[in-house]
């Protein structure tokens, strides 16, 4: 197996000592910026990386400015770290593209637990069925051998748990999916009290799919199950009972 290739970026040196001794013991290629500024020069060098973990708060360039830099021109997996106790630097990272986020101070197995579950996310690639492998549903097509969606023939981009969220729901048109079979599936962990990850993501993918501009809401909530993504026969029934 390719070892894995991590850039870690944070100002505390004794947070990324830490976890570069624990990570390269668990078989990890560590990769160490203590600025914003430096992580931006060794993403934009040709150095490859697999996936990257960002504190939010750093002096000069934050996390959330280095990740606003980034996307959505780079697609690579990206872990932010935040050592306030409120959600708004959470959700703005994943409003931002961030695929998962750990509050700081971070134990470092489940940092590294975290990490192998946003690549294992973003390196899925399981095919609906042999020999139909592209689901195509209201103008949207998703294929998840190649992992693109194309909206009307246009390319659409996004990070992999937005496409992750979107594909679940695809599979399952007109019937609500959970937030916490959502979350299963789609972040590789349990729903717990006010975890808004998903939501913001499909928040995300809403706003995306919306470029086709054609009057129709693709994803539904269904307050206090889940959300749907809608087929014809949806359509048609949420059109007939608003005659």
């Amino acid at each position: 197996m390719q070892q894995v290739e991590l850039l870690l970026v944070d100002d505390d040196r004794e947070l990324t000592a830490l976890l570069s001794e624990y990570l390269n013991y668990e078989g990890l290629s560590i990769t160490v910026a203590d600025s914003g500024e430096q992580a931006l020069t060794l993403l934009e060098s040709r150095k490859q990386f697999d996936i990257a973990v960002f504190d939010i708060m750093m002096p000069g360039m934050s996390g959330l400015e280095l990740l606003q830099q980034l996307r959505p021109r780079v697609t690579l997996p990206v872990i932010m770290l935040t050592g306030k106790g409120g959600d708004i630097d959470r959700i703005l990272g994943l409003e931002m593209g961030a695929d998962d986020y750990l509050a700081k101070p971070c134990n470092p197995r489940e940092l590294l637990a975290r990490i192998k579950a946003v690549l294992r996310r973003s390196q899925q690639s399981t095919p609906l069925k042999p020999g139909n492998n592209n689901i195509q549903l209201m103008g949207v097509t998703l294929s998840p051998s190649t992992r693109e969606v194309q909206v009307a023939g246009k390319l659409l981009e996004l990070t992999s748990a937005e496409f992750n969220v979107l594909h679940q729901l695809m599979l399952q048109p007109g019937i609500v999916v959970s937030k916490s079979t959502l979350t299963e599936k789609v972040l590789h962990r349990q729903l717990t009290a006010y975890d808004r990850s998903i939501d913001v993501h499909l928040s995300r993918v809403r706003q995306k799919l919306a470029t086709l501009d054609n009057g129709t809401e693709l994803i539904k909530t269904v307050r206090g199950e889940g959300y749907l993504f809608i087929d014809q026969f949806t359509e048609k029934g949420s059109k007939a009972n608003n005659v």
